[in-house]
């Protein structure tokens, strides 16, 4: 089977499959940071006057962030990553069933909620390393939250394909 073949059909060797997972992972992760910062921006504050994407931001546009105590931003940060979580999990779960993994394995109720389960023990163990290292440290938002994705990574992609999915 050519390499395009393999791109285009869910059977595909290990490298392209684990490619193929990466883009989909790239894919939701993109939804998930984009939903956190619009949260953390826009609904509850999250973010810290000095945070990295804040001074980023602002050589575009202005924007004024008031100060927050780390406590309070460790909260809503949690909470924006929930929202970011739901989201983004369930694409990343149609991408996954569509073009990286065989579903089947288990009923589609069973893998849907295996699926989710999974994730939300990535998501757990990361959101509770982000909170951590924002209250206890006053580590900055974008620094902590980016430890929640590489934890979420690592988890994730061994449990979905060993586990869940049909390899």
């Amino acid at each position: 089977m050519t390499l395009l073949e393999q791109l285009k059909s869910r059977d595909a060797g290990p490298l392209v499959q684990f490619i193929k997972y990466a883009v989909a992972g790239g894919v939701a992760t993109g939804v998930c940071i984009g939903t956190f910062y619009l949260m953390s921006l826009f609904v509850l504050n999250a973010l810290s006057p000095d945070d990295f994407v804040i001074t980023v931001l602002n050589k575009f546009v202005v924007i004024d962030i008031p100060p927050i105590a780390d406590g309070l931003r460790a909260r809503n940060a949690a909470i924006n990553n929930g929202v970011a979580f739901v989201i983004s999990n369930f694409i990343c779960y149609l991408i996954n069933i569509a073009w990286v993994f065989k579903p089947g394995r288990h009923h589609w109720l069973v893998e849907i909620g295996l699926f989710y389960l999974v994730s939300a023990v990535s998501f757990s163990l990361g959101t509770g390393l982000q909170t951590w290292l924002i209250a206890q440290f006053g580590v900055e938002t974008t620094l902590a939250f980016s430890s929640n994705l590489v934890t979420a990574l690592l988890i994730n992609y061994g449990m979905r394909k060993f586990v869940i999915f049909k390899g």
